[in-house]
């Protein structure tokens, strides 16, 4: 995809400049207009998996090679393939977890930067609609029906329940399931306990405050619907305080999801897999045995999603990496995404679900910016803010 590069700088310019970066945005409210009753929904529900971490095409979507054996062997005959899907190459676009994440969630190229402009954070706030805000907006779906999962190590991407578009923002923003956001739940029900000492409280305290100290929005918005909390409560009940007993890493995403399936019904999901990124540790089987933890999940998501009335036959199914990998032979760990070369920007997608062509391969170079697009499509809201055309072939 073409985007001339003055155009690409006049938008990035206009966003940092008009974009409220530190303060939530209510649509309309400012220009003093009254938003539009949205429509009741009765559309397909849309599961987005993100193969998260980074991974090349070589071991997810190679049948030889690939570390996802259920997702390539069993999964993908059931909807259509994309094999040469990019990011694209043009001057700003970056090939990372949050920038790649965010180019799915809104459709676009955008240059982010931490919103206090700390150094290696990436706190990152989009500039244009996400997916859930635009869903939210045309239709009426309750926020804990629009919901992203996060793994634990990530909480910079606490940031993308909403952007800073002055006609979105944080009156159609989503939930978000994570262990921060557990922890946080967890710190303020302790705080309420009247009996609870007064040395642990200030450390309760100054834990709280620390926690929400990483999204400087949070102070002036209530985080979770009462939905929410409730389901934290469970999740209390279940696992307890400690944080020893329930899974980690992505086998606690794949826990949050079917939980989250089963007792929210979200319309819109999106699970944030990261495991492959454990690889920066500086071992290459933690790459490949993230891919393989990613694959698991997905097979115990898909098997609910088969089988629950509420999605049976309901759901489509988007699967797409936040950026692909560096093909390196001189590192020790050539697995890398922070160097811009070419395997970086490789990556697929893949969709499943009523009115998807099955057992189709694409092998036309697409655009990850298309990802938001299609999602419109199939859920019935418009996306007039993303670059990338529809996936038209997806359709049967």
């Amino acid at each position: 995809m073409d985007i001339d590069r003055r155009d690409f700088l006049r938008r990035s310019l206009g966003a940092a400049i008009g974009g409220s970066l530190l303060r939530p945005v209510l649509a309309g409210e400012e220009a003093g207009a009254t938003p539009a009753i949205p429509l009741a929904y009765s559309g397909q529900n849309v599961v987005v998996v993100r193969f998260g971490g980074g991974v090349r095409r070589r071991e997810t979507i190679d049948p030889r090679h690939t570390y996802a054996p259920w997702f390539r062997h069993s999964l993908v005959p059931r909807g259509t393939l994309f094999t040469k899907m990019e990011i694209s190459q043009f001057e700003g676009a970056e090939t990372s977890h949050g920038q790649g994440t965010l180019y799915i969630l809104t459709g676009r190229y955008e240059k982010y930067r931490d919103i206090q402009n700390e150094f290696l954070r990436e706190r990152f706030e989009a500039n244009s609609p996400t997916i859930f805000e635009s869903l939210r907006k045309h239709f009426d779906v309750p926020r804990h029906q629009a919901l992203i999962i996060n793994g634990e190590d990530r909480t910079d991407e606490e940031f993308y329940s909403f952007s800073n578009h002055h006609l979105f923002g944080l009156r159609y923003r989503s939930e978000v399931l994570s262990l921060y956001r557990f922890k946080v739940y967890l710190l303020e029900r302790q705080l309420e306990d009247p009996d609870l000492e007064e040395k642990e409280r200030k450390e309760k305290r100054k834990a709280l405050a620390q926690l929400k100290s990483i999204d400087p929005r949070s102070s002036s918005i209530e985080l979770e619907s009462p939905e929410i909390k409730a389901f934290w409560h469970r999740w209390r009940a279940m696992y307890g305080d400690s944080g020893l007993k329930n899974a980690r890493g992505d086998a606690l995403l794949a826990e949050l999801a079917v939980r989250a399936f089963r007792e929210l019904r979200p319309r819109l999901t999106m699970i944030n897999f990261q495991d492959p990124d454990y690889v920066h540790w500086g071992t290459p089987s933690h790459y490949t045995r993230g891919i393989t933890a990613i694959d698991r999940a997905l097979e115990r998501i898909v098997a609910l999603l088969d089988h629950d009335e509420f999605y049976r036959d309901r759901t489509t199914l988007v699967v797409v990496p936040d950026c692909g990998r560096d093909s390196n032979r001189l590192l020790r760990v050539p697995y890398q995404h922070h160097f811009g070369s070419r395997s970086s920007h490789e990556i697929f997608a893949f969709v499943m679900g009523p009115g998807i062509a099955a057992g189709r391969v694409v092998d036309r170079e697409v655009d990850q910016s298309s990802i938001a697009s299609t999602i419109g499509r199939v859920m019935g809201f418009p996306t007039p803010h993303a670059e990338g055309p529809v996936l038209e072939e997806a359709f049967a």
